[in-house]
């Protein structure tokens, strides 16, 4: 994704012994949480390792977590999550959907910014977890001749187990650096009108295809331990303005649309209420047909792919639901870039001409 045609220069009235420097410009890095290499057991078990030891993620003691996590959980969970993704792999790309739409994302957007300011920026993504990996294309953005680069967590809600990580991770990388480039972060977009107008308008497509209306839409959130929102954590108050933001764009009242949250690991609290219990739930009040998005998600990946159209889905209909419809994530879809395009030029301000 970088543009490397432009040959690095000695600077004018340096000696003629000075290393080439690369023409100056801006990095547009966006960052998504990642994907295994493969689903066979040593790669899910490499990327399990390095998500599932972040501390941001499980923030227990590391003397009561890790030999729990080496022991019990790498040896059992690999096999499962293995065949999770299988089920979902991109096998003529060979890799993860997430990643085949990460790809198709950086691309629009690499568009968008070239026909917009040229030559003077430089699009790229890394991964959380797994590859591409921060360090390796903060590096490449270096060489490339970034003196300013422009961080962008592809989450819409801030969270410490995905924003805060992937700002940690990249300033990690930065540490390493010799010559660091100024940087910036992007702050969540949840209330970003465009986000909200991308999302309304994915919702009306679906809605307009279906035979039947569904009695509710479920917007299903990725879950996170109750304990981090007494603590300060916003995620749980974003969630949930995204979804008021959404009810008024489309006209509903509170009983077409209710918000829910997934992805549940460990024995504590999570957030409330668990979209898995809570299908079940509408299933057996009468609410037989449901539709089911999730706002806090940039790609569909394996948290919407196979839990929420596998596992959720399944949840449903043995309690009685009858027609169950998943809505995608916005994905690479026009509006969405669109509104991914606006936020990263509000962040360029002074920075571009």
């Amino acid at each position: 994704m970088l543009d490397t045609t432009k040959k690095a220069v000695c600077p004018v009235h340096a000696p003629e012994d000075h290393p080439p420097v690369p023409a100056a410009k801006i990095g547009i890095l966006l960052a998504n949480l990642g994907t295994p290499d493969n689903y066979d057991y040593w790669s899910m078990r490499r990327y399990l390792n390095e998500f599932l030891s972040d501390k941001r993620v499980i923030d227990y003691s590391a003397w009561i977590w890790q030999p729990l996590l080496q022991l019990v959980i790498l040896t059992k969970r690999p096999f499962s999550s293995g065949a999770a993704y299988k089920s979902i792999w991109n096998e003529e790309a060979g890799e993860s959907p997430l990643m085949t739409i990460t790809k198709q994302q950086t691309a629009k957007i690499k568009k968008t910014m070239h026909d917009r300011h040229g030559d003077q920026v430089m699009v790229d993504f890394c991964m959380r977890y797994g590859n591409p990996s921060t360090k390796s294309k903060v590096r490449e953005m270096v060489e490339a001749g970034c003196t300013k680069i422009l961080f962008f967590p592809l989450y819409p809600h801030y969270a410490g187990a995905t924003s805060a990580t992937a700002n940690d991770q990249f300033f990690r990388a930065l540490m390493e650096e010799k010559w660091q480039p100024t940087t910036r972060t992007v702050e969540p977009y949840f209330e970003h009108p465009l986000y909200i107008e991308a999302l309304a308008q994915s919702i009306e497509r679906a809605y307009a295809d279906l035979e039947t209306r569904p009695d509710i839409l479920v917007c299903s959130y990725h879950g996170v331990p109750k304990r981090y929102l007494m603590e300060g954590d916003p995620y749980h108050c974003q969630c949930q303005k995204t979804t008021r933001l959404l009810k008024e764009r489309l006209g509903w009242d509170d009983t077409e649309i209710t918000t829910t949250f997934q992805s549940r690991f460990g024995p504590e609290e999570w957030l409330k209420p668990y979209t898995v219990e809570e299908v079940a739930r509408l299933a057996e009040t009468g609410k037989k047909n449901i539709a089911v998005c999730a706002p806090a998600f940039s790609a569909d990946c394996i948290e919407t792919l196979e839990e929420i159209n596998e596992e959720i889905k399944e949840s449903f209909e043995e309690a009685g639901g009858e027609t169950f419809t998943y809505i995608p994530c916005l994905n690479d879809d026009d509006a969405h870039i669109e509104a991914l395009s606006a936020v990263i030029d509000d962040n360029l301000k002074g920075w571009t001409g």
